[in-house]
């Protein structure tokens, strides 16, 4: 085993994890030094860095990390550079941008001209009316992961339909569930809302077997983990996906998971999803 001297970490990776005092300042405050001789304790922290850091590891724990975007840094403010980032806004608006939302657009047409019938017509076939609405579900995602030219590498099996089985994946955006049920129709919690949005989750969604809660109710914890037992005892129902941060988190960690997901009686089948930040950061900061 190597001495604890010998672990070298390099600048790059020290800088993205170290703390900001300014970012904890009041607006429109910045380091400066009190009148009349005063030397208040940023002052301090501006003249030892040892101390700086020491007062940011404080500050800043690597839990608030978890919820942190980090911008990109700027790189088309030269002379050579900026003419090319000219010409990218030209593409990505004029052409790039009207052709994904045509792409869109067409899905959409397909899409509902298709789950309509399919819906209203086929009452009486429940198990053909299901495989119908599962497979249209899959299409529609997949022209929404089309219509933003994604590029989607998935690793292992893919998850089948069978009895007490359970997919846990940590969450960063909400394009995660875009993303996975492109691949696999899988049913999810999720809160109801009211709204146009509230008539998606009870026709469309409904359909691949989402189960949704309220907040509100004080007794509707029982009645979904009732609900969620019962989905994954089923042989026909879509593999079950449950995201257990309850919230979105950077991409760069994961925070505890809800002990619920792992607490159904079935096998636990965990998903990993790392987004590629070379074009876009994925991450859905909730705060802004």
């Amino acid at each position: 085993m190597s001495s604890p001297g010998k672990l070298k970490s390099s600048s790059s990776e020290l800088d993205l994890d170290r703390p900001n005092i300014e970012d904890y300042l009041p607006s429109g405050a910045s380091i400066q030094q009190e009148p009349h001789g005063k030397l208040r304790l940023r002052d301090l922290l501006d003249i030892s860095p040892t101390l700086t850091e020491a007062a940011g590891a404080i500050i800043d724990d690597s839990f608030t990390r978890c919820f942190k975007s980090n911008p990109p840094e700027p790189w088309n403010w030269n002379v050579y550079l900026f003419p090319l980032w000219c010409f990218g806004v030209v593409v990505r608006y004029f052409i790039l941008f009207p052709a994904r939302v045509l792409v869109l657009t067409i899905g959409w047409i397909i899409f509902l001209s298709s789950f309509i019938p399919v819906h209203f017509l086929l009452k009486g076939h429940d198990k053909l009316r299901k495989n119908l609405e599962r497979c249209l579900v899959e299409l529609i995602c997949s022209f929404f992961v089309a219509s933003w030219t994604g590029v989607v590498k998935y690793h292992g099996p893919r998850p089948s339909m069978r009895p007490k089985q359970v997919f846990v994946a940590n969450h960063t955006s909400m394009i995660d569930f875009i993303i996975l049920e492109q691949m696999t129709a899988f049913a999810v919690i999720m809160q109801k809302h009211p709204g146009w949005v509230g008539l998606l989750q009870s026709t469309i969604l409904e359909s691949v077997g989402c189960i949704w809660f309220n907040r509100s109710e004080a007794k509707d914890r029982e009645i979904v983990t009732k609900k969620l037992r019962d989905h994954v005892l089923g042989v026909d129902n879509n593999p079950l996906l449950i995201f257990p941060e309850g919230t979105c988190v950077n991409n760069h960690y994961t925070v505890m998971f809800k002990k619920g997901a792992f607490e159904l009686g079935c096998s636990v089948c965990p998903v990993a999803i790392k987004y590629n930040k070379i074009f876009v950061d994925a991450f859905w900061n909730s705060k802004k």
